[in-house]
């Protein structure tokens, strides 16, 4: 399936180390994310989804802010194998190296809507590459730094901490001393390449990975095989996703839908349409899923429920939930089988049950 050319996204686990690593290089974390329009809790919320094209400014700025042409290829080092989150585990446990690599190639649209990770075999020589899906995206040079000293410290973790690449392409000209890129990579790079990519032995490919485990692994497809992949057609469940991020804010608009997505508001509501549905629709959808699951729990008040929705105040919480399913929240409440009780009260009881 293509890719989704219209605004693709990647995890904000590829932030991860981000708020370490950029206080060493001398810059204020959250006043780079504001820079770049991203969200001040990506950080914390690394399931959540980013602007590729805002996470590569970011990036950019970060690299011109602290005056380190190599921040992107530091930074992909500092992270490692941990920007792949359980994808990791995924892939160690797979049998050899080159089931590894497979597993990577099949499953990185979980994490990156905007690139693929490309990897094939010719004769003796193997190659790894990362090729961004979207034509009119501002510079990439970071980013690609980034993904390509990731990809060697995730051939370093499969292969042994000596492995290095016979060849690194690059598809831009040195961004600074060509021995920092010596030193981080392994290689001199060869610049102005057509692909970024590494290039090694395919001999590696047949190594055994030692600390495979065939049930673990089954557990780890499973789980992932329930993730959503960001990939074409899946613009509603973007903007739900962000959606539920928002909302507890009072910043559930379609202005602020569209911001955090890089797009025109109007655009935003195009695609919608197209797709079946609009951001009104979604919006309620998405209310009426959280305030059915909030309701379950009766410790919370009619007030903190409504602010977690969006609302200002309960009164029009109540009003939209009466719109939704012609009942009131306390008589939904009722009907099925939540005892609102004060919250010192059961307290009190869990304290005598203990």
């Amino acid at each position: 399936m293509a890719l989704n050319p219209f605004n693709p996204f990647v995890r904000a686990l590829s932030l991860v180390g981000f708020e370490a690593f950029a206080s060493g290089q001398g810059l204020n974390p959250a006043d780079m994310l504001r820079r770049a329009s991203l969200p001040q809790d990506s950080l914390r919320r690394q399931d959540g989804i980013l602007s590729y094209r805002r996470y590569c400014e970011l990036l950019e700025r970060c690299a011109a802010q602290s005056g380190n042409a190599s921040f992107g290829l530091q930074y992909g080092l500092f992270q490692g194998i941990d920007v792949f989150g359980e994808l990791f585990y995924l892939i160690r446990n797979a049998g050899t190296v080159g089931d590894a690599l497979a597993e990577l190639r099949a499953n990185y649209s979980l994490y990156n809507g905007a690139a693929e990770v490309d990897f094939d075999l010719e004769g003796d020589v193997a190659r790894l590459g990362y090729r961004i899906n979207a034509g009119d995206m501002p510079d990439l040079r970071q980013a690609e730094e980034l993904a390509c000293s990731v990809g060697v410290q995730l051939l370093r973790a499969l292969a042994g901490a000596g492995w290095k690449p016979a060849t690194v392409r690059l598809r831009h000209p040195p961004l600074g001393d060509e021995a920092t890129y010596r030193r981080a990579l392994g290689v001199q790079p060869v610049f102005a390449a057509p692909r970024t990519e590494l290039e090694f032995d395919a001999s590696v490919l047949s190594l055994p990975l030692g600390a495979a485990d065939a049930r673990l692994r089954q557990l780890i497809t499973e789980h992932i095989a329930r993730m959503e992949r960001l990939s074409a057609d899946e613009l509603p469940s973007y903007v739900r996703q962000l959606l539920r991020n928002l909302l507890p804010s009072g910043r559930a608009t379609l202005e602020k839908v569209a911001g955090c997505m890089a797009v025109n508001p109007r655009t935003l509501q195009r695609r919608l349409e197209q797709e079946g549905t609009s951001f009104q629709c979604l919006l309620d959808e998405t209310r009426q899923e959280l305030a059915r699951h909030y309701l379950d729990d009766p410790s919370f008040s009619m007030a903190q429920l409504a602010g977690l929705l969006g609302y200002s105040d309960a009164s029009g919480f109540n009003r939209a939930f009466k719109r939704w399913f012609n009942v009131s929240p306390l008589k939904w409440q009722k009907q099925h089988g939540a005892n609102r009780q004060p919250r010192l009260l059961r307290s009190r009881r869990l304290d005598r049950q203990s």
